[in-house]
């Protein structure tokens, strides 16, 4: 028969200490997820932004035969080719295994906090690599459409895993005015 008053045996801690580390260990890999995907999340939303403000770029520049230009956070003024042509396709998707695309057709843009248009006080972010491809679909002069092909990823950062970003590509139709 067992005292009233007897405590608890050390099995019980034991059992009860092993709940504690299991479930402590399951709150940590939910943390770790957590910081990778706000953190993946965060590049894809950076490498999206770029591709768009190309996209942009090129849309309100006269399509096959004019330029822009577009400012990164150090002050650096890439130029933006509309002509036909650009960084190489792999099927729909810019082909970032292209040792060196066309001049003006790809931007190594650096993100920075704050973006001043200098690096004085400024964070760099992470510097990403931006390609285009502008091909004609139809028509030829003032009547032309043309296919957009914008590609973004950071440069130096690994890919396809839980932690890092694939590529982002944006594909879009347009028309001179």
């Amino acid at each position: 028969m067992r005292n009233s008053e007897a405590g608890i045996t050390m099995i019980e801690t034991l059992m009860a200490g092993a709940i504690l580390v299991i479930g402590s260990l399951s709150m940590l890999t939910l943390i770790v997820d957590a910081i990778a995907t706000n953190n993946r999340n965060r590049i894809d939303s950076t490498q999206t932004m770029l591709a768009t403000s190309i996209l942009e770029q090129i849309n309100s520049t006269l399509i096959g035969s004019g330029t822009s230009n577009l400012k990164d956070c150090t002050g650096t003024s890439w130029t933006i080719n509309t002509a036909l042509g650009g960084a190489s396709l792999s099927g729909a998707n810019i082909d970032f295994t292209q040792a060196s695309p066309p001049a003006n057709y790809y931007m190594s843009y650096v993100v920075s906090t704050p973006c001043t248009g200098t690096m004085t006080g400024a964070t760099a972010q992470g510097t990403y690599d931006v390609r285009w491809h502008v091909d004609l679909i139809a028509g030829s002069g003032s009547t032309s459409t043309y296919l957009l092909t914008v590609g973004a990823r950071l440069q130096k950062h690994g890919e396809g895993n839980k932690f890092f970003s694939l590529p982002v590509t944006l594909r879009a139709l347009s028309a001179n005015p």
